[in-house]
C-alpha cells in the first residue's frame, strides 16, 4: 500500500471517508514537528496528514520546523507528498478561488533552514525542476476532471511574511513573471527532494495580493472566507489523486540522493549517520 502525505489545514484531515484514523507522535533529531500526524486510510490508500501550522493555527510561517515536518513524513513511509496552501495571485487570470499547480519557485525567505545536511555531511541535490512531474500531472488531471478552474504550471514566490507584500514588492514580482505568492512551500519542496519524496503543490488563490488596486488590498477575513470554500475542492482533489497512485510506479525523485552525497563516507560523524538513517541509510550502509 502506497502512503500519501498531505500538509495543509485542518479541513484536510477532517475529510469524510478517512478510516482507522489516529494521531501519531513522531520524534525527530530536529525537534518537534508542527503537530502530531493524523494517519488513516482513504479508499484503500494509507494517508498521513499534518496540520502545517498546528491544530488551531498556532505557528507562524517563519517558525515552522520544516525539517522535522518532512523528516516525520519520511519516518512514516510517505512516498508522495502534496502541500496544500493559500496563495495570493499575481496574474489577472488567476482569480480568487482558482487552483494553481506550480512547477517553479523563487525564494524570497531569509535565514530559514532548508536542508537536512551539514554537521559533517555535504550533499547537493538537483533542484532545477523542484516538483515531481508525475505527481503534479496527477493533480492536473484530477482537477481538470472535476471541472474546476485550474492553472497548469507557474512560478510560486515564497516570501518570508508574516506580513503581506508591499505594493512595490507585489509589482516587482509581477515584473519577474511570477504567478502566485505564498509563505511556506519552497522549504517543503527542498526538503522533500532531499528525503527522496515526490512533492507537488496544490495552491489555492485567495486574493490578488496588493498589485491589483481595483480588487482592493488583502483583507484576512476575505482570504479566510475563500479558503474555507476551497476546502471541499481540495478534499476532492486529494481523494481522487490518491486513487491514481501506484506502488509500482517509480519516479526519479526517489533517487535524488544517488549521486548527491559527496562527503567521504568514512568521515561522516556517527551521530549524523544515525540521525539521517531514514534518508541516507541506503547510500552509506553496507
Amino acid at each position: 500500500m502506497i502512503t500519501l502525505g498531505v500538509i495543509g489545514g485542518s479541513g484536510l484531515y477532517q475529510m469524510d471517508g478517512v478510516e482507522h484514523g489516529e494521531w501519531v507522535s513522531v520524534e525527530t533529531p530536529f525537534g518537534a514537528p508542527s503537530d502530531e500526524y493524523f494517519v488513516g486510510e482513504l479508499d484503500g490508500v494509507r494517508v498521513v496528514f499534518l496540520p502545517r501550522h498546528g491544530r488551531g493555527h498556532r505557528i507562524l510561517p517563519s517558525e515552522l520546523n520544516f525539517r522535522a515536518n518532512i523528516y516525520g513524513m519520511k519516518r512514516l513511509g510517505v512516498r508522495r507528498l502534496i502541500a496544500v496552501g493559500a496563495v495570493g495571485s499575481l496574474k489577472q487570470e488567476i482569480a480568487p478561488g482558482h487552483i494553481v499547480i506550480p512547477d517553479q519557485f523563487i525564494d524570497r525567505t531569509r535565514g530559514r533552514i532548508s536542508t537536512f545536511f551539514g554537521r559533517g555531511i555535504v550533499a547537493h541535490v538537483a533542484f532545477a525542476d523542484p516538483v515531481c512531474p508525475l505527481l503534479s500531472q496527477s493533480l492536473v488531471e484530477v482537477s481538470d476532471s472535476l471541472d474546476i478552474a485550474v492553472h497548469h504550471g507557474g512560478t510560486y514566490i515564497c516570501m518570508e511574511g508574516p506580513q503581506f507584500s508591499t505594493r512595490a514588492e507585489s509589482l516587482l514580482y509581477r515584473s519577474w513573471g511570477a504567478d502566485i505568492i505564498g509563505m511556506t512551500n519552497l522549504q517543503e519542496a527542498k526538503l522533500a527532494r532531499e528525503a527522496e519524496i515526490c512533492f507537488a503543490t496544490l495552491a489555492m488563490a485567495t486574493d490578488y495580493d496588493c498589485w491589483n488596486t481595483e480588487a482592493g488590498d488583502v483583507v484576512i477575513e476575505e482570504v479566510l472566507a475563500i479558503l474555507n470554500k476551497n476546502v471541499v475542492t481540495a478534499q476532492r482533489i486529494v481523494r481522487d489523486t490518491a486513487q491514481r497512485l501506484s506502488p509500482e510506479q517509480v519516479c526519479d525523485c526517489e533517487a535524488a540522493l544517488a549521486d548527491a552525497i559527496i562527503t567521504d563516507r568514512a568521515m561522516i560523524p556517527e551521530t549524523v549517520k544515525n540521525d539521517l538513517e531514514p534518508i541516507i541509510g541506503k547510500y552509506i550502509n553496507g
